[in-house]
């Protein structure tokens, strides 16, 4: 970040009392990394209250820390008393955004933005330095973590935003300040959460919000999402700069990508739309797509060996939401392989009351698919399963503990393509990847 004197931030954060007089470089809120530059901040988490680290950092060298109440034992001038400090966290970050000079993209979807963002990134970079967000850092902590640590030498920035409420991406927005927002996708994701649909819709369009007071910010809108004329009509309260991409508006055919599947070029036309928007050379940013692989986790592919079986690994299993498990389904249905195609599904959690009809939909479609064995893992996955014809070989799993091994020394053939996929806390089958990774490679 941005170096700061400790008297800006005082000032910025209305600090009750003086405060030491350093020069800040550094914002950390883990007290194992403190430096005699380091602004050490006290979240608090559900299982965690980092105020109790606070005399410790301090004895090992930090200069200064933000609490949200007077800490005993620790001269007052070296604490900036605020009422929230994730509140505080996110002014500092949005004081640092302010002094960046470069043009800030900021991002929203439902499912592949961390990718998407990632992509729009990595083409960037081939024009002129760019910063990026830090693996899935978007939220209310991750955002002004983003922002501080942004390189304030870049030319692009590009700051991903992520929710599951309403009221989220407005808070973060206002943070970020984007000089150019993206709505990549709807779907319903987070749905317990929301009333409607639509209403995730609107949440999601409020990154728009962000965009500069006097009209001058780009919207950029996938326009064949759900709900993309809901997006575009509240894109317009902000802006009059609309752009969109999609099916009817795309640059197919002009390159090449290393993945299969739909959601893969959507990604793609994403980011082209935003290197033509910027003016840069959109030809010499598509010849360039070759070179950009999944992300782990994402629908990165492995090819591994086990016991002189070689198979392939397609490890999605960072997300389990419905569209997500649709898309990564008709992706591996729609794969030309040699030998069998496996996919092994764990549960789709945050669903509320749709729930079960939302596993039976994905039993449907796994019934139609040319995928030759599906392995549930979880109870709800039971649903699923119930959908399929007797000529697909199913097996069902209570918990991902036995998966690698069965997988590995009871399925596996040589030549099997294997999908894994499903909510990552819920169902923790990234676990199961990470086995298979693993003992593949040792043998490869």
């Amino acid at each position: 970040m941005e170096t700061v004197s400790s008297q800006i931030l005082a000032k910025l954060l209305n600090a009750p009392h003086k405060v030491t007089d350093v020069e800040i470089n550094n914002i950390s809120t883990d007290s194992r990394k403190i430096t005699p530059h380091t602004l050490f901040i006290a979240l608090r988490g559900e299982k965690y209250d980092a105020h109790d680290f606070v005399a410790d950092v301090i004895q090992n060298g930090c200069p200064l820390v933000i609490v949200d109440h007077l800490i005993d034992g620790v001269p007052l001038e070296r604490q900036i008393i605020v009422d929230n400090t994730l509140i505080a966290y996110g002014k500092i970050g949005a004081y640092n955004r302010s002094l960046f000079k470069g043009k800030v993209i900021g991002l929203t979807g439902s499912a592949g933005k961390t990718t998407t963002k990632e992509e729009i990134a990595f083409l960037l970079q081939k024009f002129a330095p760019t910063y990026a967000t830090s693996g899935n850092h978007n939220n209310a902590v991750g955002v002004p973590q983003s922002l501080c640590d942004m390189d304030m030498n870049a030319q692009y920035a590009v700051i991903e935003m992520g929710m599951s409420a309403s009221g989220e991406i407005a808070y973060l927005t206002d943070l970020v300040k984007p000089d150019i927002a993206i709505v990549t996708n709807v779907y319903p994701m987070h749905i317990e959460f929301f009333k409607t649909f639509e209403d995730i819709a609107l949440a999601k369009s409020e990154i728009f919000s962000g965009l500069p007071q006097d009209r001058s910010g780009i919207a950029i809108i996938n326009e064949d999402t759900n709900f993309a004329s809901v997006v575009e009509k509240n894109a317009r309260r902000y802006t009059d700069n609309i752009i969109t991409f999609g099916q009817a508006n795309h640059y197919n055919g002009h390159f090449t990508l290393q993945e299969d599947g739909e959601h893969h070029l959507y990604n793609a036309w994403c980011a082209l739309k935003v290197i033509e928007t910027l003016g840069l050379d959109v030809q010499k940013a598509a010849s360039c797509l070759k070179d950009f692989g999944a992300l782990a986790g994402r629908g990165k592919s492995y090819s591994l060996c086990w016991q002189n079986k070689n198979f392939t690994l397609i490890d999605d299993s960072y997300s389990g939401q419905p569209e997500a498990m649709i898309l990564a389904i008709k992706s591996l249905d729609q794969k030309k392989t040699t030998g069998r195609k496996i996919a092994v599904l764990g549960k789709m959690a945050e669903l509320g009351s749709t729930s079960r009809q939302r596993h039976i939909e994905v039993g449907k479609l796994l019934a139609q698919s040319t995928i030759d064995v599906v392995v549930g893992v979880c109870p709800e996955m039971k649903d699923m399963l119930a959908q399929l014809a007797q000529d697909k070989e199913a097996y069902y799993f209570a918990n991902k503990e036995p998966v690698a091994d069965f997988l590995c020394n009871k399925l596996l053939q040589s030549g099997d393509t294997i999908l894994i996929k499903g909510a990552r806390y819920s169902s923790k089958l990234y676990q199961v990847a990470e086995e298979l990774i693993k003992m593949g490679a040792d043998q490869s």
